[in-house]
């Protein structure tokens, strides 16, 4: 596994470069990537910003390891995963109106104070105390993920008056770099970890003074911004009503449910079924998010002017890659017939469909759902998503480990094929409908492909 894991690395390495060079061949450079004033309102963001996602992939790699090495059994690692999903589903209702309420800035300065903690709990062997940690992480995740965006969007319109327009500029680099972060996070936890044989504490360790250096820069460079003032139950409320009042929410939202709650099953059990061979744990983490690039490099040659292949399409490619690869772990994690290496491929091809699953999923729910629900609707997809991904975790919690791990996947693949009779279902309703299509290249009939 060894060698396998740092060829892998390589070789999706030269895969990555050879299909985002053919991706930025067509791309077309605004006028905002020559402002000077907004150059520097981007690098004001992006400082604080990245530096927030290297501290969190920092982490990624070594997680599970870290409990092994406290001696605690899988069963009560278990326990502390689903803790965490559990703070996710609570933290991620009210984030946002948190957010708004106590300010942009200030949410992201006490991100990076409560990830330290979540970090610092990393040196406890207490069960309590790592469960604690856990939850904290669990809040730190659910303000990255919408303190950083709300207080960019504000700035960018309200205080600076830059054309909207040039907002997915900055995401669209934000998910580059964010990419070519979590590949070096994975190298950097593993030289701390295995190469200084620091063990698997020392990642987390390192993760601190990225996040105080974060805190530190925000305090000292953002201004503080709100959002609007709005009742928790009206806006879970008005989401609720467009979830189920529309069929095509509805479908991606169970795609999505099902899609993403199999990936956190597969964060839980990739060390476990690995770790026994004694792979690099942060270049193997390196590969699954070169992997993840590729994917994501792939959807955007895909979509080109050149195949114009619809995201509809590639979602339906994306969830049917994960069926195969968790097909194929059925049989590579089979007691007593562990075929390490032919699991290694699977996860590899599953973080390759994540690269394609997720901008197609990004395409369709910002056509299908309002503008004014996103928010609400997202924060509804993520309670079934998590809650599924506990209940996955607990029923291996009350497995034998070794029978536990495939029947696991074989739950998964189950998963996988409700979502594919989500997608059909979807593909049936929206498959005249132009708005979700990608516009036709020059040139090329409107009617020529009447299907998504």
């Amino acid at each position: 596994m060894l060698v396998t894991a740092y060829v892998a690395f390589a070789f999706l390495l030269l895969i990555c470069i050879g299909l985002e060079f053919s991706a930025c061949r067509s791309k077309i450079t605004g006028r905002s990537c020559s402002n000077p004033a907004f150059l520097r309102f981007q690098l004001d963001y992006y400082q604080v910003y990245f530096l927030a996602l290297a501290a969190d992939w920092l982490q990624g790699p070594y997680l599970y390891k870290l409990y092994q090495h406290y001696h605690f059994l899988e069963a009560q690692i278990t326990i502390i995963y689903v803790c965490g999903f559990a703070s996710s589903v609570l933290f991620g209702l009210v984030s946002s109106s948190l957010v708004d309420r106590l300010g942009r800035k200030k949410s992201c300065i006490l991100f990076s104070l409560t990830y330290s903690v979540c970090c610092l709990t990393k040196l406890s062997w207490d069960y309590f105390v790592l469960i604690v940690g856990r939850i904290l992480g669990g809040l730190s995740t659910a303000l990255l993920f919408s303190a950083f965006e709300a207080w960019y969007v504000h700035e960018h319109v309200e205080r600076h008056d830059f054309p909207a327009e040039w907002i997915p500029t900055t995401f669209s680099k934000a998910a580059f770099w964010n990419g070519i972060i979590a590949i070096g996070a994975g190298v950097v936890a593993n030289v701390f970890a295995e190469w200084l044989g620091l063990g698997p504490v020392a990642p987390f360790m390192v993760s601190i003074p990225f996040l105080m250096l974060a805190g530190v820069l925000a305090m000292k460079n953002w201004d503080e911004n709100y959002g609007k003032k709005r009742a928790i139950s009206r806006t879970c409320t008005d989401a609720l009503k467009c979830l189920l009042s529309d069929r095509r929410v509805l479908l991606l939202g169970t795609i999505q449910a099902l899609f993403e709650s199999v990936i956190y099953i597969f964060i839980f059990l990739w060390t476990p079924v690995l770790d026994p061979h004694n792979p690099p744990l942060g270049i193997v983490f390196s590969s699954f998010m070169a992997a993840s690039m590729a994917g994501s490099s792939l959807y955007r040659v895909a979509t080109s002017k050149k195949y114009h292949l619809q995201p509809m399409h590639i979602l339906s490619l994306s969830v049917l890659m994960v069926f195969f690869s968790l097909f194929m772990l059925t049989f590579s994690t089979n007691p007593g017939q562990e075929n390490p290496s032919e699991s290694f491929l699977a996860f590899l091809l599953i973080e390759l469909s994540c690269g394609l699953y997720f901008p197609s999923m990004g395409f369709l729910r910002q056509k299908v759902i309002p503008e004014k629900d996103q928010a609400g609707v997202m924060h509804w997809f993520r309670v079934p998503l998590n809650l599924l991904a506990c209940l996955g975790l607990l029923i291996l919690h009350d497995s034998d480990y070794k029978t536990g791990t495939r029947n696991m996947f074989t739950i998964c693949s189950v998963m996988m094929v409700m979502a594919l009779l989500a997608v059909v279902s979807l593909f049936t309703v929206v498959r005249n409908n132009a708005e979700l299509r990608l516009p036709s290249p020059p040139g090329q009939s409107e009617v020529s492909s009447p299907e998504l």
